[in-house]
């Protein structure tokens, strides 16, 4: 029952904790209204509010930036055109090699034996 009278602490020590590694890893482009030391001072002096502001006011979502997509390329490498390119020219030549091939074995069937 004594870990019950401490909860709160602990949740709001990890809330802290957790709110200021991400003030502390997030790119300083995606920083909303104050500078990054100032958000960390704000989360230290009111822990749980400072929080709240941080992941509301203070941070830019990617969502916000990307227009919903976190990713900027190709989901996969059949949805990118420089792939496709790639590989269409591969077979391309993969093709002529063959067909190169088959020419030089005709002229080495049509040679007369020795």
């Amino acid at each position: 029952m004594a870990i019950v009278r401490y909860l709160p602490f602990l949740i709001a020590a990890a809330v802290l904790i957790y709110t200021l590694v991400d003030i502390a890893l997030i790119d300083r482009s995606r920083v909303k209204g104050l500078p990054k030391i100032l958000w960390a001072l704000i989360v230290v002096v009111l822990p749980i509010i400072g929080a709240v502001l941080w992941f509301f006011l203070g941070r830019e979502r990617l969502s916000e930036r990307g227009g919903g997509s976190v990713r900027r390329g190709p989901r996969a490498p059949d949805d990118d055109p420089d792939f496709l390119r790639k590989l269409s020219r591969e077979q391309a030549q993969e093709e002529r090699i063959r067909e190169l091939e088959e020419r030089l074995r005709e002229i080495d069937d049509d040679k007369p034996k020795e």
